[in-house]
């Protein structure tokens, strides 16, 4: 198969609208839900997405149906044919992981391969493993995936080493049918957890938050369907805003609330960008330039780890020293090389920098890095590791002096909704090859 290719001119500042759908971080783990209704489940405002067609194939595979119709995903629960996810999923994302707990309760038994998803750092399935044997069900992992088997799963205490957003989303999926309660301690809180929650509370489960990041859950023996629409991408937003920002040009997002953004509209206001907030969209723009930062990343409702990958190429056009903190995969900047090669002057550390000392202090991650700005980008030929370190490369193209040639162009169509005609859109001159 011949690898597909962006080329990309960069043609002066991004300008113009962007409609934001649901987010590719809701939408599968939506469709995992539905598996686990009585009656068929919608969910609308899809993103169209190659994680959408991934998802869409492994639920089939077990004997789901699955509609698609422009943005909107109808899943038919079906008796399971196979509680095996089939090996020939193996690595194309993290969902498998998520069918567990369902195929569990559908057919007591279930086998998926082993995850996949972006090389960002270890994400260990330690969590998801722990708490489904605390559900009462029979775990092994085995070199080509993970194997589980149970009659029947009894309500218990999860005490999360660390809120992951994955091992919450397990738990959240196994406990809803489990018999008697289950509470989570140290839960994820992110919005599309919540988002999670409130669509399974539709389809009949019984979900309460608590005060410190408890979730509590009280197993029904039956859920329903559901009709839910997703919110807008709150990464795919953030992205495009810095997009007209790094260009000193303004994109308008639609679709996005900005409750999702809060935490990164006030870090690029102190950078000095000036937003117009509306019910119906925000836009950015840095008439006077950019001053430089100090951001640390975090989990939910801290600065969002996807979105530092835009947030480095915005440094390298800020007038000075930014420095980047990651604290939630220790692989993140792996895409830094990308950039260094094509001008941008970044140095990554082992050592915490910009924030209080972090759990991989004292290791050897990567995962700081002070970037010097304003830094004059050049074209290059630059492969992309993954979504978030692809929607960089194409920023720092816009930017840069000289034609750009981008490859692996597959994993920001994987995340990204449509980005070819939205970044074609705004005014850049793409040639997807």
């Amino acid at each position: 198969m011949t690898e597909k290719l962006w080329e990309i001119e960069p043609s002066g500042p991004l300008r113009g609208d962007v409609t934001v759908r649901g987010a590719k971080n809701a939408v599968s783990k939506h469709m995992v839900a539905a598996m686990l209704g009585a009656e068929p489940s919608t969910i609308r405002n899809a993103p169209d997405v190659g994680e959408v067609g991934i998802t869409a194939g492994m639920l089939e595979h077990v004997g789901m149906a699955v509609e698609r119709s422009g943005g909107e995903i109808t899943v038919v629960p079906r008796p399971v044919a196979d509680p095996s996810v089939g090996k020939a999923f193996t690595g194309l994302n993290r969902i498998p992981i998520l069918m567990l707990g369902p195929l569990l309760h559908l057919a007591g038994e279930a086998f998926v391969p082993l995850v996949g998803g972006d090389p960002i750092g270890r994400r260990p399935v330690d969590f998801h493993v722990d708490a489904l044997r605390a559900f009462g069900a029979e775990v092994t992992i085995a070199a080509d995936g993970i194997h589980a088997r149970a009659s029947r799963l009894v309500g218990t205490r999860i005490d999360l080493p660390y809120p992951s957003v994955g091992a919450t989303e397990t738990v959240l999926l196994a406990a809803v049918r489990a018999q008697g309660k289950t509470v989570i301690r140290n839960a994820a809180t992110e919005p599309e957890i919540i988002e999670l929650a409130l669509f399974l509370q539709r389809m009949g489960a019984r979900i309460s938050f608590a005060p410190d990041r408890r979730i509590v859950v009280e197993g029904v023996d039956r859920l329903g369907g559901a009709v839910t629409r997703l919110e807008g991408d709150r990464i795919e937003a953030f992205s495009y805003l810095v997009a007209g920002l790094v260009t000193r040009g303004e994109v308008r997002v639609h679709g996005c609330p900005q409750d999702r953004l809060v935490t990164a509209i006030t870090t690029l206001a102190r950078m000095g960008a000036r937003f117009e907030i509306t019910d119906d969209w925000i836009m950015a723009s840095a008439p006077d330039g950019l001053r430089p930062a100090a951001v640390q990343t975090d989990t939910h409702p801290g600065f969002a780890t996807d979105w530092q990958t835009p947030l480095m190429v915005l440094f390298t056009q800020a007038d000075g020293m930014s420095v980047l903190h990651e604290t939630v995969y220790e692989n993140r900047l792996a895409y830094v090389p990308a950039l260094q090669s094509m001008g941008a002057e970044i140095e990554v550390y082992d050592t915490c920098l910009g924030g209080p000392a972090c759990r991989y202090h004292d290791t050897a991650a990567l995962h700081s890095a002070v970037v010097r700005g304003v830094s004059k980008l050049r074209g290059g030929d630059v492969t992309m590791p993954d979504i978030r370190a692809g929607f960089s490369a194409v920023l720092a193209a816009a930017v840069a002096e000289g034609p750009s040639t981008l490859r692996g162009v597959h994993h920001i169509e994987r995340g990204y909704h449509r980005p070819v005609e939205q970044f074609r859109a705004l005014g850049l001159a793409l040639r997807a090859v």
